[in-house]
This record gives structure tokens, C-alpha cells and sequence, in this order.
């Protein structure tokens, strides 16, 4: 492959003409957020089997040192991109991320598309105070959502088999797994072929922030990429070994991306027909 090599980065698209990038050698697909809220809507609608994982820094660092976790990412049929160095990094591609679409985002508003159209939820990660008063809060805020059911995210590998049951015996269309990284990304896709929902998708700790146990950023520090050091503000003692390691990683692995040339990846988002 010759320097200009570099622009095949950008690659095959999928049936639905969605293209899938590398951004600091990780993959994610170019998709704004209300193309992607429409996506997720025709998934629904026809009854596609979906896994949907969120980028950011974090998962691009992850992506470089866990081969499970590449396999996953690899795999996911949907490639989002939450975080705004993410969107800024793919600047530096001919065909980039026109903006982010961060998974709390994402979530409310499909919460508010499925409680127009019928869709049925079910909620399952945190802990039992924190899923009740998501379920509560979510009720309150979207009179017509159904939420099929929900379930806290503590259980052992013996009982996984019946929780996929429970969800499955519950209709529920979408899936939000209220889980750290990586055990949402395994969960989903160990489990995705025995599940009936159209949509499994990670929301991580947005739980605990629509339960009023986090806070999130303001807007301008949301906008400017600084949702991390909220957080740190938040925790600080907890949180700054995380970040640190975190986003030194990914500044080096950024840099490096200029340097070295990845090969073509022959795969995009896909389907799973129900």
C-alpha cells in the first residue's frame, strides 16, 4: 500500500449506504445524530437484530490492547460516535464525523420516539434503587412509554440464561444495558442471537444521570470535549488514574496514526434479520 493508502481508510458501506471509518485506528460509522435516531427507528420497524456500541477516547485505547474487544467492536452493527475527540480526530480524514451522538442523548430521545410509536423497553444494569428510579423518572417524563420491564445489573453467569428469557417473555423491542465498558459491549454480544429485541444498546452510566445520582456537564463543556474532566471534578480521587492513563493513550495512539498505515478493513454495519 503506497502513502495515498491512508484514504482507503474510508471503506465498504453497508446495505444502507451507512460508511465505516477508522478514527486513531479504531472503527466507527459516520452517522449524525438524527440519521442515526432514523436508523434505529427502521431497525425497529423491520425487526433487525442490532448491536449498538458507543466510541469515545476510552473505547479507542481499548480497541488497540483487548482482542475480545476488537472482535466485539469489529462486529457491532453500529459504530457511534460519543465523544468529541472522536469527531475532531476524524477531521484529519477525507470524510469525517459531522458530529457527536452521545449514547445518553441518544437514549432520551429514542425513549421519546418509542413512547410515540409503541416501542416497549426494558432497562437492565445499576443497581435495584438506581434502575427503579431510572424506570420511575423515564414514566414520568414519557406518560405513553411502555417499559416492558427492568432488572439491576447484578447477577451471577448462572442466572444470565433466564434474565435473556425474562426479556424476551417481555416483548420488549429495545434493550438498554445500564452497564461499565466492557461488560455491556460482552453482554450484548454474547447474548444478541438468543435475544428478541431489535436493539441492544449500550447506555453506560446514564442511568445513575436520569436517576439524579450523577450530574452531567454543562452544554459548553459537553460541546468543547471536557465531559471527562467534569467527571474527574465529580471524583477525583477515583477517576484520575483513569483518565490520565486514558487520555495519554489516546493522544499517543492518535499521533502514531499518522505515522503508520492500518489496512483496509473489509467489513461494515451490518444486519441480523429477526
Amino acid at each position: 500500500m503506497t502513502a495515498s493508502g491512508i484514504l482507503d481508510e474510508i471503506q465498504t458501506q453497508s446495505k444502507q449506504g451507512i460508511d465505516r471509518i477508522f478514527v486513531a485506528g479504531c472503527p466507527v460509522d459516520v452517522l449524525d445524530f438524527e440519521t442515526a435516531v432514523a436508523e434505529l427507528c427502521r431497525r425497529v420497524e423491520v425487526r433487525i437484530r442490532t448491536h449498538v456500541v458507543f466510541v469515545n477516547a476510552a473505547k479507542v485505547v481499548r480497541y488497540g490492547r483487548d482482542a475480545n474487544m476488537q472482535r466485539v467492536m469489529d462486529e457491532a452493527d453500529l459504530l457511534l460516535a460519543d465523544g468529541m475527540p472522536i469527531v475532531w480526530a476524524s477531521k484529519l480524514r477525507p470524510k469525517s464525523l459531522t458530529e457527536r451522538v452521545a449514547g445518553i442523548d441518544l437514549m432520551e430521545r429514542m425513549m421519546a420516539v418509542s413512547a410515540a410509536r409503541g416501542y416497549k423497553v426494558y432497562l437492565l444494569g445499576a443497581t435495584e434503587r438506581v434502575v427503579r428510579r431510572t424506570v420511575e423518572v423515564l414514566s414520568g417524563r414519557y406518560p405513553a412509554l411502555q417499559i416492558a420491564g427492568y432488572r439491576n445489573g447484578y447477577f451471577t453467569p448462572e442466572e444470565e440464561s433466564g434474565i435473556v428469557a425474562e426479556i424476551n417473555a417481555s416483548g420488549a423491542d429495545m434493550l438498554l444495558l445500564g452497564m461499565g465498558t466492557p461488560q455491556k459491549e460482552f453482554w450484548a454480544d454474547r447474548n444478541l442471537f438468543r435475544l428478541k429485541v431489535s436493539i441492544c444498546q449500550g447506555v453506560g452510566g446514564s442511568f445513575d444521570v436520569v436517576a439524579g445520582i450523577t450530574m452531567r456537564a454543562p452544554a459548553w463543556m459537553q460541546h468543547c470535549g471536557l465531559e471527562w474532566f467534569y467527571r474527574f471534578l465529580q471524583e477525583p480521587r477515583r477517576m484520575w488514574r483513569r483518565y490520565l492513563n486514558t487520555n495519554a493513550a489516546f493522544l499517543y495512539i492518535l499521533a502514531r496514526s499518522f505515522f503508520a498505515l492500518r489496512p483496509v478493513m473489509h467489513g461494515s454495519s451490518c444486519e441480523h434479520k429477526l
